[in-house]
């Protein structure tokens, strides 16, 4: 059975297209995504969820469709109901095969969905917590993407998450709104040290944390797949720009060097953000061995880990790199594949 599994955010949709052998073991897994803004370019959804397919197999070839989804986020709706309901409708008149959207409480068919959309918004993390269960069954699955990191308990094989919204996961620690790429740095950085004196930064969309990293040359240029908040180029040099601007600068008035430590100093401050989550749900649920994966698995979410002295992995040593950064879309593939055999 050939399952393709989409995780569709609200900047970028995800893509595993997974194939099972008869006793449901995993065979061969591809993998693609493409950044999409759903606040502004919603109506492409489902020309890009057939492209994404397209571009590596055949769409004959595709046995049944399953979907996570947490772009009912972006102010394009009015409601995350709207958003689920209207999400949910495109993919079903872009595929005429069968199709399952995951829910906080389990796998739902459209027409399920239906008359519950509020299980199926933001329930990503359950389909990721799928691939944790069969690598430890008692671990922290910690994956940070390019916009939130998620703090996804397992025991006994099984997701132990007080939080089952978005609303309540903020609440609990078990999820924490930063990310590798698109996080506005003035969202958690107060206040820069640099050169004997500290600055207060402006609270401007100026850079985001794809350019610390592009800077520090933790992500290459591809990686760096969102818009920059200027709308210039993704090079070292304009990523520099873009972080001077937060203390009101340029590169006139600071060197390459003042922007490097000041891109370290937001690193350390950014890490220190997801500790904080990190800490509260291994101590509340006794656990110290810590999967990451996603993009920022081995920038953020490994070194969080570390400084907890917590017991760390990174999901690199069961997965690809790649299959890593869309992790959702394969627990997505895994639980519908699950359903259409129950």
């Amino acid at each position: 059975m050939r399952i393709a599994g989409f995780d569709i955010g609200g900047a970028n949709t995800d893509l595993a297209i997974v194939d099972f052998d008869k006793k449901s073991k995993i065979t061969n897994i591809f993998t693609d995504f493409k950044y999409l803004p759903m606040w502004s370019n919603k109506n492409e959804l489902g020309g890009t969820l057939l492209q994404l397919i397209d571009s590596k197999v055949t769409l004959d070839s595709i046995d049944a469709v399953g979907v996570s989804m947490t772009a009912e986020l972006v102010d394009a709706y009015d409601t995350k109901k709207e958003g689920v309901l209207e999400i949910a409708k495109e993919v079903k008149e872009s595929f005429d095969i069968p199709l399952a959207f995951i829910g906080v409480n389990g796998v739902l068919s459209y027409e399920d969905l239906e008359k519950n959309p509020l299980d199926v918004a933001a329930a990503n993390w359950i389909a990721t917590a799928q691939i944790a269960g069969r690598i430890n069954k008692n671990c922290i699955f910690l994956d940070t993407g390019s916009t939130t990191t998620d703090i996804i308990p397992v025991k006994n094989g099984g997701v132990c998450a007080k939080g089952r919204s978005d609303m309540m996961r903020l609440a609990t620690g078990e999820l924490v709104y930063t990310g590798t790429l698109r996080t506005n740095i003035s969202t958690f950085v107060d206040e820069i040290s640099l050169n004997g004196n500290n600055y207060k930064i402006a609270s401007e969309l100026f850079a985001i944390s794809a350019d610390v990293y592009n800077v520090l040359g933790k992500i290459s240029r591809d990686e760096y797949s969102c818009d920059t908040p200027d709308g210039s180029g993704k090079s070292i040099e304009e990523s520099r720009r873009r972080i001077s601007r937060i203390l009101c600068a340029d590169l006139d008035l600071l060197s390459s060097e003042d922007i490097d430590k000041t891109c370290l100093e937001i690193y350390k401050k950014q890490v220190q953000q997801i500790m904080e989550g990190l800490d509260k749900v291994s101590k509340r649920e006794n656990l110290d061995l810590v999967i990451t994966t996603g993009l920022g698995k081995d920038i953020l979410g490994y070194c969080a880990a570390q400084n907890l002295n917590l017991n760390v992995k990174s999901m690199n040593e069961f997965l690809t790199d790649e299959e890593c950064v869309v992790a959702p879309a394969i627990g997505t593939a895994i639980l519908v594949e699950k359903y259409l055999n129950r």
